[in-house]
């Protein structure tokens, strides 16, 4: 079993927070003028079409790697449907082009990608989401 820690402060001076994971960093905020948003980094849905976009897009180069094959572009839009009060995510798509530099059709690569890619499987299948104790703060 592998885990992922990642970590979320706020940034003193505004109401934005700064999120990591080892060296890597994100501001993550609300739009300008939402609850005291500043717009200085990605809301919750646009973090959610990161995580699924962006984890297709490693996925496909860890397929296209077992394959033997180069990738030499991949384009990922990926649009979040939100509805209700509480809002919720009800929707994702992605629009999906790769090119490999070897000119070869990517469509198979696409379709295994899906099969594998963890966030989509994941958000497909449902996961356990808890809410435990206040961690000691620092």
């Amino acid at each position: 079993m592998q885990t992922a820690t990642i970590e979320i402060r706020n940034v003193e001076g505004t109401e934005a927070a700064l999120g990591w994971a080892g060296s890597h960093t994100l501001v993550i905020d609300r739009a300008v003028g939402k609850a005291g948003g500043l717009g200085l980094g990605f809301n919750g849905a646009e973090l959610l079409g990161l995580t699924i976009g962006g984890c297709f897009a490693n996925d496909l180069r860890y397929v296209a790697f077992e394959r033997g094959l180069k990738i030499k572009d991949i384009s990922i839009s990926v649009e979040v449907t939100l509805q209700g009060d509480p809002i919720i995510a009800t929707d994702a798509s992605l629009r999906v082009s790769v090119q490999a530099a070897d000119g070869s059709d990517c469509a198979d690569l696409i379709r295994r990608t899906s099969e594998i890619s963890m966030a989509m499987n994941s958000l497909k299948r449902g996961i356990s989401v808890k809410l435990r104790g206040e961690p000691p703060m620092s």
